[in-house]
């Protein structure tokens, strides 16, 4: 039978790096398993705050990808602080308290002028660009990937002009994300925002999401058909590696600064000033963009000079170090907004046969998930004598050469499974 061709529309593409490009990546690499050939639409011109360039070997060789032109106001802005832009436009939003006239204005620039984000530029070239693919090239069903959710704006006017199949995704929520409050929005923007969403989530054909709570919250505004496909886990082609001889807790990832869990922090000093073996051995990795806020609270804790700072490794790299670490660490904002927010990572690490200390709001998502596969254990951050008498437990396992999970059910959460459903959603009634 012939493939069905299905337009992806998404910013995050190699050589991006981040845990943005991986959903697609992954999606695109297995769809043809499915009988669903992919054609991927990316800016030409992206203005990326993570380069992979070994992200480009795991494109699917046969994938058709389309490229366009792109204005990005990020890369214009970024002559006037070159450093502040980049972390902005990757999530990292400086602490309000600390926060500088030039961070205060382009917090504001991106909250009220770029709506819904700074690549609204790119959705009505994109819109004329891909009519015309569309009409030549006899496609009937397209995939809009958010964020950036300027992007679901290309697929809403494609959906006007050619009443075409049009599947919404969500990789994150809209204006219930955590950092949509730091945006400084006035109360026309902040209309504006729910007014776009509104619209996207009542137009789209299908909405996909990642979490639950996601799912909740869009039904509240929506009576559109919403599907939860999660992130997951690939066969990664990684040689086994020998474990740290350190008790090594490693946190990879973005380290942003409303992440700052200091009830991990104290029981580490405690731990540290309690159990001369235990001080010996402690050694903290942190891979990947780390506030400098977190660095501050580590010092202020007296645990520096036990810090081993990596920066942002490969994916690659990455994978290598949540297979070789003794315990991996994953911390979420304590915040309701961010229940529903489950970290890409999470499945890499429930795979790495590692076990997970988390720590995040009550009623996680991914907390749930946690506890199903038998992969960890969970924290709220208020639960600090709980979580100190865990890592004194794995160490003790750890000094026994014992410290390992037995994972159940995950299955679930491949790669492979994961893109079955979502060609079962891209097929259903077309």
């Amino acid at each position: 039978m012939k493939p069905k061709k299905l337009l992806i529309i998404t910013y995050y593409w190699p050589p991006s790096g981040g845990p943005g490009v991986q959903r697609w990546l992954k999606f695109v690499k297995y769809l043809p398993d499915f009988n669903v050939q992919p054609i991927v639409y990316v800016p030409e011109n992206p203005t990326y705050p993570i380069i992979d360039n070994g992200l480009q070997s795991e494109v699917w060789d046969n994938a058709i990808i389309l490229k366009n032109k792109i204005v990005e106001p990020y890369g214009l802005a970024s002559f006037f602080g070159k450093n502040k832009t980049k972390k902005i436009s990757s999530g990292i939003i400086p602490n309000k308290k600390k926060q500088s006239f030039l961070e205060k204005t382009l917090l504001w620039v991106r909250g009220n002028l770029f709506i819904p984000d700074a690549r609204f530029l790119w959705v009505k070239p994109s819109v004329t660009y891909l009519k015309k693919y569309i009409q030549e090239n006899d496609i009937d069903t397209i995939i809009t990937s958010g964020p950036p959710h300027s992007l679901h704006l290309i697929g809403l006017q494609l959906k006007k002009e050619l009443n075409i199949k049009w599947l919404a995704d969500f990789r994150d929520p809209w204006t219930t994300i955590g950092y949509h409050k730091a945006l400084k929005l006035s109360s026309y923007a902040e209309k504006k925002h729910k007014a776009l969403e509104k619209e996207v989530l009542n137009s789209a054909y299908t909405i996909i999401v990642t979490s639950k709570t996601t799912k909740t919250e869009f039904q509240v505004i929506t009576t559109r058909p919403i599907e939860v496909i999660t992130n997951g886990y690939d066969i990664e082609h990684v040689e086994k590696q020998p474990l740290d001889n350190k008790f090594s807790l490693a946190h990879i990832g973005s380290f942003l600064s409303e992440r700052n869990p200091k009830i991990l922090w104290q029981a580490l000093q405690e731990l540290v000033t309690e159990n001369e073996t235990f001080k010996n051995d402690f050694q903290l990795k942190l891979i990947g963009a780390t506030s400098q806020e977190v660095l501050d609270t580590i010092s202020e804790f007296e645990l520096t000079n036990y810090v081993l700072n990596l920066g942002y490794v490969s994916h690659q790299e990455a994978v290598e170090h949540q297979r070789k670490s003794q315990v991996l660490l994953l911390i979420e904002i304590n915040s309701d907004e961010t229940k529903s927010i489950i970290p890409g990572k999470l499945f890499e690490y429930m795979i790495s046969e590692r076990p997970i200390i988390a720590i995040g709001p009550e009623g996680s998502d991914f907390a749930e998930i946690i506890t199903s596969t038998n992969t960890g254990v969970f924290f709220t951050y208020d639960k600090k004598e709980e979580l100190k008498a865990i890592l004194l437990n794995y160490y003790e396992l750890y000094q026994k050469n014992n410290l390992k999970v037995n994972a159940v059910g995950l299955q679930q959460y491949s790669r492979k499974n994961l893109t079955e459903q979502l060609s079962k959603l891209v097929t259903r009634n077309s």
